[in-house]
């Protein structure tokens, strides 16, 4: 039986060989041929030796984090069925809208009451929107996610075709986050997409938004809530935020507008690409609030509880879209932030 067993493994190793550049043969064999199935495969080969001559990485170095790499059938299983295309906005309000994460939310909104003023004094972020995106993404910290990141990224670069572009730039990302950040590569844990922490931001965005926020010399979005804070806070900032502007509100359809005009610009661009005047002129309006007529907005129709609802989207609308590209995970955001303002202000908050 053992010598059947070291037959099979020479023969595994020769076939390895075959296809294996020499710089990557060496990290290999010490790595265990038995623990390197991704490390087998010329599509990952190609992925390390783009790291080794463009980023400094060496093969030594890389070779045994690739090879700890698991596939994970449930990740692919997941990300094929997300929230935001199978549920109706009614359905998935549900999710999000509950007492639970109001009640939650005020608690988080007390207990980093001070890192999110300075964070709207610095960004121009209310301290709800902020938040309700902690909120939605991870319900204030509690579920991070239980996937290893290097897992997951591992997963969707190499066997999701839909994605795997994405997905290669994100484990790319992710090796010089953990480089830079002095992180195990093999410890991190995260959501089936790689998304980490309390504000789940993949290993690009975490490259390029997270902030320091408290000053203790790291930034750290896993465990520290200040830095949390503030990482979200710079993100909506950077992609455009509107300090004090309108987020979204209901339109209002006159008697004499024609349904099969406005059914044409619904849902059409989460970008804001119709100006108020414009719509007005179909029959559609701003309801309860006023904006310039020149505003640019984007109309929606959501499946609600009580029927078809209309929306329009303006710019704040789209930077939360920033996030996460839903117009669902948008407007999610969007009334649990009103929920925690309303429950704030009953409060008897002065902020």
């Amino acid at each position: 039986m053992k010598s059947s067993f070291i037959k099979i493994q020479s023969l595994r190793l020769a076939r390895v060989i075959k296809h294996c550049s020499v710089f990557l043969l060496a990290s290999l064999i010490s790595v265990g041929v038995a623990q390197a199935e991704y490390l087998e495969r010329v599509e990952v080969q190609a992925f390390v030796q783009d790291l080794v001559a463009t980023e400094g990485f060496s093969a030594v170095e890389l070779a045994p984090i690739i090879a700890a790499a698991s596939y994970k059938q449930t990740i692919i299983d997941a990300i094929s069925r997300p929230a935001e295309k199978v549920l109706t906005w009614k359905e998935y309000q549900d999710i999000f809208l509950t007492e639970r994460r109001v009640k939650e939310g005020r608690e988080f909104m007390i207990q980093q009451g001070q890192a999110l003023a300075r964070a709207q004094q610095q960004y121009g972020v209310p301290p709800e929107i902020i938040t309700a995106i902690i909120g939605v993404e991870t319900m204030y910290g509690s579920n991070k996610g239980s996937y290893r990141v290097l897992d997951a990224l591992a997963t969707l670069a190499f066997d999701y075709p839909p994605r795997s572009k994405f997905f290669l730039s994100e484990l790319k990302h992710f090796l010089l986050l953990a480089r830079e950040e002095q992180l195990d590569p093999l410890l991190p844990l995260g959501s089936y997409a790689g998304a980490m922490g309390y504000g789940q931001f993949i290993s690009s965005s975490y490259r390029h938004y997270a902030i320091d926020f408290d000053a203790d010399g790291k930034r750290d979005i896993w465990d520290n809530p200040v830095d949390a804070v503030g990482s979200v806070a710079n993100y909506l900032a950077m992609h455009g935020w509107q300090a004090g502007e309108l987020v979204t509100n209901r339109g209002a359809i006159s008697d004499n507008a024609r349904p099969s005009s406005l059914a044409d610009v619904y849902n059409v661009d989460l970008k804001p690409t119709m100006s108020l005047l414009a719509l007005g002129k179909l029959g559609l309006s701003l309801s309860g609030a006023s904006s310039d007529v020149n505003a640019m907005v984007s109309p929606m129709q959501l499946n609600g509880k009580q029927g078809a609802e209309v929306w329009l989207g303006f710019q704040n609308f789209y930077v939360i879209t920033r996030y996460n590209h839903s117009k669902l995970y948008a407007m999610a955001v969007f009334q649990l932030s009103e929920q925690l303002k309303a429950q704030d202000l009953a409060n008897g908050s002065t902020r």
